[in-house]
């Protein structure tokens, strides 16, 4: 017997997962370690540590060195036709018979039901619109309007009744469907008319012993008595000796005729056109598939079973997935499908970038050195003391984004967050500092192109997109023995990212001194007022080491004096400053 199959999923509560920008530094990857520690010794369940690029030696190093796994890793949070679907699927099997189908459908209040072969593979839907094509009656076509395709099996069950005897009762076979309440001189006339075969009759009748005699005789197919009777024994031997079946109905006999036609086989009401799709399709991608007329796509695994099911009214479901940005605030910069997702909290220490909300979060943006800082200071101020693993790991982050509080960014906050810190972890900032800054170079473990993308941000002013990579270095050497590939792969990311520029930092811990590659339209680089060093495009940046602080502002004003004298072009496809396309 067909029966619905259900895949129960337990509900399990959202995950928050505590993100840095794209192409991670220490920062980012140590403040998303110590925020999600923060949050569980609060007694918040749920949040997760999550990176969105790769590592490099020095987050490698300061792993190691305080024992802590490399965050789960997010390339996408798009939300997934997984995210959405119903994994709780009634389905119902393709040899099922209507009456099944609809008592699912009004059992479970569905309006599509997919409908399944022996290995769980979808072969189609059906929904009350297609069992209603079943049931109207066709006045112009009255032998059709008798007609049952099913087994007698399926019509015992349908009417939930008593067998009496059955013959050949799994085979399906087409019925002609009739009631005995006429006068048994005339009650054969119309099947005679109407050319229906004796053998293919079900003749639904009360306690007239002369037409159930007659049915028999006529060597009809079954015999349905109606209302719970009794029958003679001498009829039912008589079936049995001319091979009629029979069937006792609990309903009277108008109730038993339509339950005897909702026992046809679901064949030939499937609507075949199923539309099915993998569980990590993006939702954005999906929303074209439902044209008019499509209400629900089936999902499948790899092997093509029935797991899910996605209607148009799922797909406007809020989506569970939610994300802390640290060490970040724009979208840019963000995890690819971060705008698509509920972005709960902010915690960093760089400018206002262009992020918006669907209701209020909590923002803390500090003008600190490090967003570690502002997490060691959340645990203080409530009284929470971080183990000493994370006490280093904070320490880490906030000595390589403050140079070890030797870059301009730093502030007295810094320097006394960093000393509760070392207290707390055990651990002499100095020797910590040069380990981390000793833990190898960025070049020379680096092909070009990683290199230029190992730190990397894509911002955007006055409309223009542009990219600054930063990498740290103890001093230049590295970079200019491979000047020149470096200086191509910095072409190639802006081609990439199609920017109207892009930069690399090279940094020099030793001396805080910084080298700048740069990459764009000559127009743009003329303005840069830094001396030249060998090439036109790298320039010498005595005391400029931070990328947030000092780099970032002198390249937007340069930006925003181009705008003011009129020399940036008006957007024209493929220009140097051609602006963001609007899809």
């Amino acid at each position: 017997m067909p029966t619905a199959a259900v895949n129960a999923s337990p509900t399990n509560p959202p995950t928050t997962y505590v993100v840095g920008h794209r192409n991670p530094d220490a920062d980012a990857i140590c403040s998303a370690i110590a925020y999600a520690a923060y949050k569980e010794a609060r007694g918040d369940s749920g949040y997760v540590a999550a990176r969105c690029g790769n590592s490099n030696a020095r987050i490698d190093t300061i792993l190691a060195r305080f024992r802590q796994p490399l965050p789960h890793y997010l390339s996408d949070v798009s939300p997934r036709v997984h995210d959405l679907m119903t994994s709780s699927v009634f389905s119902i099997g393709e040899n099922a018979t209507c009456a099944e189908a609809l008592d699912l459908i009004d059992r479970h209040h569905v309006r599509v039901l997919p409908v399944t072969n022996s290995r769980r593979k979808p072969v189609g839907t059906v929904s009350l619109a297609h069992l209603g094509g079943v049931f109207i009656p066709r006045v112009s076509e009255p032998r059709l309007m008798r007609q049952v395709h099913t087994s007698l099996a399926a019509i015992a069950r349908a009417l939930k009744g008593r067998v009496v005897h059955l013959v050949h009762d799994h085979q399906v076979e087409d019925f002609f469907v009739r009631l005995g309440t006429m006068d048994i001189r005339s009650f054969w006339s119309i099947s005679v008319k109407e050319n229906i075969p004796a053998a293919q009759s079900i003749i639904i009748v009360g306690d007239r012993r002369d037409v159930q005699r007659r049915s028999i005789e006529l060597g009809i197919r079954a015999l349905v008595i109606t209302s719970g009777l009794e029958i003679d024994d001498e009829i039912v031997a008589e079936a049995q000796a001319r091979g009629v079946s029979i069937i006792v109905s609990p309903y009277d006999s108008a109730t038993t005729a339509w339950v005897v036609r909702t026992a046809a086989n679901l064949e030939r009401v499937i609507d075949r056109s199923v539309v099915t799709i993998d569980p990590d399709t993006r939702i954005s991608d999906v929303r074209k598939k439902f044209s008019v007329g499509t209400h629900a796509i089936l999902v499948t695994s790899d092997e093509g079973a029935l797991i899910g099911i996605l209607t148009k009214s799922d797909i406007f479901k809020p989506v569970r997935t939610r994300l802390v940005l640290v060490d970040h605030n724009e979208l840019t910069q963000a995890v690819p499908g971060a705008e698509e997702v509920t972005i709960a909290e902010i915690i960093d220490h760089h400018r206002l970038g262009s992020v918006n909300t669907s209701q209020p979060i909590l923002f803390i943006n500090e003008p600190v050195g490090s967003t570690c800082t502002i997490v060691a200071d959340l645990f203080r101020r409530e009284s929470l003391q971080p183990s000493p693993a994370i006490a280093g790991i904070m320490m880490s982050g906030l000595i390589s984004d403050t140079l070890h509080l030797n870059g301009p960014t730093t502030t007295g906050k810094d320097a006394l967050m960093l000393a509760w810190l070392s207290e707390i972890a055990g651990v002499n900032s100095k020797q910590l500092a040069d380990e981390i800054f000793n833990s190898g170079s960025v070049i020379l473990a680096n092909p070009p192109e990683k290199v230029v993308r190992s730190d990397f941000k894509i911002y955007e002013e006055e409309g223009i997109r542009f990219a600054v990579s930063q990498v740290e270095e103890l001093g230049f050497g590295n970079f200019q023995q491979h000047a020149k590939p470096i200086a191509r792969a910095v072409q190639d990311l802006r081609e990439e990212e199609r920017l109207a520029f892009a930069a690399l930092l090279v940094t020099d811990i030793n001396t805080q001194n910084s080298l700048l590659l740069v990459k764009g339209d000559s127009a743009f680089i003329e303005r840069i007022r830094y001396p030249h060093v060998e090439q036109d495009e790298i320039f010498d940046m005595p005391g400029v080491v931070s990328r947030k602080k000092q780099l970032i502002p002198y390249l937007t004003s340069l930006i925003k004096e181009m705008a003011a004298d009129g020399a940036l072009p008006s957007g024209k496809s493929g220009g140097p400053f051609a602006k963001k396309r609007k899809h």
